[in-house]
């Protein structure tokens, strides 16, 4: 027979093959059936014959891991309420520093102000000193210099004031 070529005809081997294929599902789900029951069946003898079951040892855990979770929920509270506390702390100071950067601000400005009302008050006395150096210059060219013969004379005077006073006295 040739492999690439269908077969059409009747056969007595196909027909059976499909009755055994009809009887087969039945028989692995029964026998699927009678594996899980066997094995509930031994799970519940070995649970009655020890006399222990699982559920209060699952309560248990249930219970520590609820009561871990509480511990670790109150912990992390506390550690909350000290960051807070320790952020407004940082608040508080950070807020204090800014009043007294202010405060220097308003102090350095008053002193800037100051220095500039100075300043201009030296500028304006400078002036007023330089336009009395010049008038004074002005003054002595113009004039004559008899300065030195009324220095004279106020000499003599004071000399003969003292020598007046000396007689006086003796």
């Amino acid at each position: 027979m040739n492999p690439l070529t269908r077969d059409t005809r009747p056969s007595l081997h196909r027909s059976s093959a499909k009755t055994l294929m009809g009887t087969q599902p039945i028989a692995l789900a029964a026998g699927t059936l009678f594996v899980l029951l066997a094995g509930i069946a031994a799970i519940l003898l070995a649970r009655a014959y020890t006399g222990t079951s699982p559920e209060p040892d699952r309560i248990a855990v249930t219970r520590q891991l609820q009561a871990r979770t509480a511990q670790t929920s109150e912990q992390l509270m506390e550690k909350t309420k000290g960051l807070e506390a320790g952020q407004q702390e940082s608040i508080d100071q950070l807020q204090a520093v800014q009043g007294q950067l202010e405060t220097v601000r308003r102090l350095v400005a008053a002193q800037q102000a100051d220095t500039k009302r100075l300043s201009e008050q030296l500028a304006t006395l400078t002036s007023s000193v330089d336009g009395l150096r010049q008038s004074f210059a002005s003054a002595q060219t113009s004039e004559p210099t008899p300065a030195p013969a009324g220095n004279r004379a106020v000499r003599t005077r004071a000399h003969a004031g003292r020598s007046v006073h000396r007689r006086g006295r003796s």
